[in-house]
């Protein structure tokens, strides 16, 4: 069956090659779109969660109940923290840092694939190579259906998803410091990072191109290892259960969360080494430990149990 000239599909009311090319390209623009907005209004939250990793605790625990109804003394929970920022920096102070968080989320995701294409190449097409003799009538069909054998290329497995999950990290990184350095900056009520520029200038003098990569190790053994281990186990569950796309589509869900509480200490890590080597008060003693380099932050948040700061927001 031969594919309908595209005059012919829009007088009889059919998609067109066109159409679907727009609507495949707009989909994703519609579900990045969500992800900032989403992110902009929780990033009070975010906020108040980077200052609990960092350590800072103003407010003093006070007698409260577990969920199990025991009692004992219990810091102030994840919304309580943000209306106290609040109370401190109006409402627009909750939202310090994040120009520089959304521009990274942006820049990489538009360049992540562009630079993962340079360094591993494209994706192959479904018809490269495309055999003749081995195909059957349907794919000759499909292939003398597209002009010059030109189709959507294949899913990407995961290396090349690694691939452009890393050139994301490294695209988006600068600015996930400037952002938490930003933040970190409520705690000694310091203005060494109130503007984007400034903060670049500032990382620029005093630390050099170093400096805007503060924290990288520890953020990218926690990214890549939760994509990997969540990858496997939806793949493996799908293969041996034969489950449905939803059923595996909330099993990746489940699977994603419980492999980032796992690796979360990985992330208060690279939170501290993003403010550590700064000129701000939350990155040097008293306030913060001199860390040699991520692994001994690591070992000594470990050694201390601060390892999981953070990870709850009711019951601290």
């Amino acid at each position: 069956m031969h594919a309908l000239d595209p005059e012919t599909a829009r007088i009889v009311g059919l998609p067109t090659e066109n159409d679907e090319r727009k609507e495949d390209e707009i989909e994703p623009a519609l579900r990045f779109g969500f992800r900032l907005v989403c992110s902009t209004a929780l990033y009070p939250l975010e906020y108040a969660k980077t200052l609990i990793q960092l350590g800072y605790e103003p407010i003093a625990p006070r007698p409260g109940r577990t969920l199990f109804g025991a009692k004992r003394l219990m810091l102030p929970n994840i919304f309580q923290y943000a209306s106290y920022i609040k109370s401190v920096d109006g409402f627009f102070g909750c939202f310090r840092g994040l120009s520089a968080r959304l521009l990274g989320n942006v820049l990489s995701s538009y360049y992540s694939e562009k630079m993962a294409v340079v360094v591993i190449g494209k994706a192959p097409n479904r018809f490269d190579d495309f055999d003749w003799f081995e195909g059957t009538v349907e794919d000759w069909e499909k292939f003398l259906a597209t002009k010059d054998g030109k189709v959507q290329t294949r899913p990407a497995g995961l290396m090349r998803k690694a691939v452009t999950h890393v050139c994301g990290i490294l695209i988006s990184h600068p600015f996930h410091v400037v952002s938490i350095r930003m933040m970190a900056q409520f705690i000694g009520r310091e203005h060494m990072y109130d503007g984007l520029f400034g903060s670049i200038k500032e990382i620029w003098a005093h630390e050099g191109i170093g400096g805007f990569f503060s924290g990288l190790i520890p953020r990218m053994v926690m990214e890549l290892s939760c994509m990997a281990l969540t990858s496997s186990i939806t793949y493996l569950f799908a293969k041996y259960s034969g489950a449905n796309k939803t059923t595996c589509g909330h099993v990746n869900t489940i699977a994603h969360f419980s492999v980032t509480s796992v690796f979360y200490p990985y992330h208060v890590v690279s939170t501290c080494m993003a403010v550590q080597g700064s000129r701000l008060k939350a990155g040097n003693p008293p306030m913060m430990d001199h860390y040699i380099n991520w692994r001994d932050c690591y070992a000594r948040l470990l050694l201390d149990r601060q390892h999981k700061r953070g990870s709850s927001f009711f019951f601290r």
